[in-house]
């Protein structure tokens, strides 16, 4: 009996340590959990968000719940009005949806009906357009908070000539016309997101094509024929050669002949080029122009 009452003892005393440290460990818990919560918070701050605002061109379905007959669909004209039964033109462009429901509603109660509840559903939303080096060049609606990756992504992404530099048309309150400038480098590639505007109604996005020129490389170098480039590249004299397989054992690198058109008089222009001072720094690597033929003698 003794023995039996000393294991119960034990066991006891076991069971309340692991009640102990359980308890331990939830305090524990609950105590930090505020902390990581204020941490998460801070590393996904909640980024505000800007009401559509209705503007010209926009196709808004109207309806009051008290006079079905005043029910009717139109679109927001260019200075930015509406026409509306009974009360004929009212000022919509640059009001939220909202604003719009409580204006119609106010100016109705003023002078026809003693109440009124009305609605605003916009059908179609003003347009921006998408234009140059995207797979799905167009106009798109801005619907809500639409930045630039958004529309891009919309439009079936950059096609493989995109250039480095986005363009955005943009006009003002004012009337005046702006052109923002984004570096693609640092908007894709180094994720600046300050690049990564909001777009506004009627913003351009022009994404401008670069252009593929052909030059070709005969003689001496290993795989002759016509190279290609991008011209927003420069391509020079080197480049091509080096994408010509670079010249055999036999070439005579101090007389490179570069033949060219001149745009001007149409007559044909021959320069000798000594490789050896490209490589020794003494003269400039030449650009090439679309058309060039390079002999390696």
């Amino acid at each position: 009996m003794r023995t039996s009452s000393m294991m119960t003892h034990k066991t006891y005393r076991g069971n309340g340590n692991w009640i102990f440290l359980s308890r331990l460990c939830l305090a524990y818990v609950l105590l930090m959990l505020p902390s990581s919560i204020a941490h998460s918070s801070q590393e996904q701050p909640v980024l505000p968000t800007v009401e559509y605002k209705i503007g010209p061109n926009d196709l808004l379905d109207i309806k009051v719940f008290e006079q079905p007959e005043l029910n009717q669909i139109t679109r927001v004209s260019e200075d930015g009005t509406i026409t509306l039964a009974l009360l004929g033109k009212v000022q919509a462009a640059g009001m939220t949806v909202f604003d719009l429901e409580k204006k119609i509603a106010s100016l109705l109660e003023d002078n026809w009906l003693k109440t009124a509840h009305v609605t605003v559903f916009v059908q179609e939303h003003q347009k921006i357009a998408v234009i140059g080096a995207v797979k799905n060049p167009g106009l798109y609606e801005l619907i809500g908070q639409v930045n630039l990756l958004g529309i891009i992504s919309q439009a079936g992404g950059l096609t493989e000539l995109a250039m480095d530099e986005i363009y955005v048309q943009r006009e003002e309150p004012t009337g005046e016309k702006k052109r923002i400038t984004i570096n693609m480098e640092d908007l894709i590639r180094k994720g600046n997101q300050n690049l990564n505007i909001i777009l506004q109604p009627r913003d351009q996005i022009i994404i401008p094509t670069d252009e593929i020129i052909s030059v070709y490389v005969t003689g001496e170098v290993k795989t002759p024929g016509a190279v290609q480039f991008r011209r927003s590249k420069k391509p020079t004299l080197m480049q091509a050669i080096a994408q010509a397989g670079g010249t055999t054992e036999w070439a005579k690198k101090s007389g490179v002949v570069i033949k060219r058109m001149d745009k001007i008089s149409g007559q044909e222009i021959k320069l000798t080029i000594n490789l050896k001072n490209i490589m020794k720094g003494t003269i400039s690597d030449p650009p090439l122009e679309e058309g060039d033929v390079i002999i390696v003698p």
